[in-house]
């Protein structure tokens, strides 16, 4: 550090997330030799943010520390080495400093200073969602970094450092003994990302050369020249194989047109049809869900989740569905099974308030609907939830205020979350069976029979599943 330049000096400063300093440190020509000179006084006239004044001290007084240790073993191995040249000499005095120098690190090392949200959900024992994970992510790596004095490509040990020391503060996060590998992968991808659009970082620069990365080089859009082991990537970022391809630019117009309040459907359909096969591998390579819906939001829409539905099976899943309700619902509602069940009451009381014929006919497929999986014997709490909170993490509806015309309410939910708002029980039910096919999540056992039934139906096999 002694002998950087000024421009190593701004380099360093916007890799540990202080460029707003540069300006002034190229105005007042601050060099390695003149960082490591500064006082409290010099860093006070310098930087105006007293959280950056501490940032940078305490920077420049941990690069003295350790400075001063690697001075004292040299010293020690010069001593070594006139004792017994035999033993410390060549490689053998490298990877002396080399094993030392991890030994320190590995001894020094202790977990950032997390922000007050982070702090209050790991203080909680939540389990933290995609977007505070990303925040873990990022401070961790601005942290590595820094124990790294800049340097970018931290070693597998360094890795496993880190990671052992965030499962051991908090056991919680270790998610059925896979969580050491998953905060293994997303650190490491983050140091990619971060290394990517460097071009002026010596050590980057040299790596990239070595290992054939050409600077100026993308990848090929060719869905199948990628690999697409990036996909369970848990960073915020686009996934490595989309930089600068043709699928990137159509990801990127989806996700904004979705924000639109007027959207041009017509094109959105296009450009759903022509990322399709990048979609389709993200899904069969189990990637997250909530990645899946950040590249691809309008899946969020009935109308879309259908259209995608029909792109894998061709068959229009909406319309089949009104077909089975308007058949089977009198048949349902006249089961023995059923006669007493809460959802057949509230049905029996509200018909009696109401004498519409449109009016009657949607109460009674709605109840129809709801008591399917109490017709097969299934659990009903993995098909829908009636005015009550969702609590499974498969495809489920949540169903308010059923049988009340002007206040009803539907709404399909995958991982306890809300997917999208439904405008009746026919596009409800269709949702929640397209929802398995497009995201391919497995069928619960315990609502089997139901899925089946539904699913002979709108495939029309040959034996379908008939009422029990």
């Amino acid at each position: 550090m002694e002998n950087w330049s000024v421009e190593q000096v701004c380099n360093w400063l916007k890799q540990r997330n202080l460029g707003e300093l540069v300006p002034k440190f190229r105005e007042e020509e601050v060099s390695g030799a003149a960082l490591l000179a500064l006082n409290d006084r010099m860093v006070q006239q310098l930087v105006k943010k007293i959280g950056h004044q501490a940032v940078l001290m305490d920077l420049i007084r941990k690069y003295q520390q350790q400075k001063s240790g690697l001075d004292s073993l040299t010293y020690c191995c010069e001593i070594a080495s006139q004792k017994f040249p035999e033993v410390i000499s060549g490689k053998n005095l490298k990877s002396f400093f080399a094993r030392y120098k991890m030994l320190q690190w590995t001894s020094s090392y202790s977990l950032p200073d997390f922000p007050y949200d982070v702090k209050c959900i790991l203080a909680d024992k939540k389990c933290p969602d995609h977007s505070m994970r990303i925040r873990i992510i990022e401070f961790l790596q601005a942290d590595m970094t820094k124990y790294l004095e800049g340097s970018l490509y931290p070693n597998s040990q360094q890795y496993n450092i880190v990671v052992n020391a965030l499962l051991q503060a908090y056991p919680f996060l270790d998610e059925d003994g896979n969580g050491f590998l998953l905060w293994k992968r997303a650190l490491k991808d983050r140091f990619k990302y971060v290394r990517r659009p460097i071009e002026d970082d010596e050590q980057v620069l040299r790596n990239k050369c070595k290992f054939g990365h050409r600077r100026g080089q993308t990848r090929k859009s060719s869905f199948a020249e990628n690999k697409l082991d990036d996909v369970q990537v848990q960073v915020e970022e686009e996934p490595v194989y989309l930089k600068g391809s043709t699928m990137d630019l159509h990801i990127k117009w989806l996700k904004q047109e979705y924000m639109k309040t007027q959207r041009n459907w017509k094109e959105v359909d296009n450009r759903m049809n022509v990322t399709t096969e990048i979609r389709r591998k993200m899904i069969s390579n189990k990637a997250p869900l909530k990645d899946i819906l950040r590249l691809f939001p309008f899946l969020r829409c009935p109308y879309q989740l259908f259209r995608e539905f029909q792109l894998l099976t061709h068959m229009d899943i909406y319309k089949k569905t009104v077909r089975i309700l308007e058949s089977y619902s009198e048949n349902i509602l006249s089961l023995y099974v059923v006669r007493n069940n809460p959802i057949n009451i509230m049905l029996q009381e509200n018909l009696k308030q109401h004498t519409e014929e449109d009016v009657l006919k949607y109460m009674k497929m709605t109840a129809a609907c709801l008591l399917l999986p109490d017709v097969f014997g299934d659990d009903s709490s993995l098909f829908a939830a009636v005015n009550e909170e969702v609590k499974a993490v498969t495809p489920v509806l949540e169903v308010k205020n059923p049988f009340n015309v002007n206040s009803c309410e539907f709404a399909l939910y995958i991982e306890k979350e809300e997917l999208a708002q439904l405008d009746d029980c026919t596009m409800a039910l269709a949702a929640l069976v397209a929802a398995f096919h497009v995201f391919d999540i497995p069928c619960p056992k315990r609502i089997h029979r139901t899925l089946n039934f539904l699913e002979s139906l709108v495939f029309e096999v040959r034996k379908p599943a008939t009422l029990p």
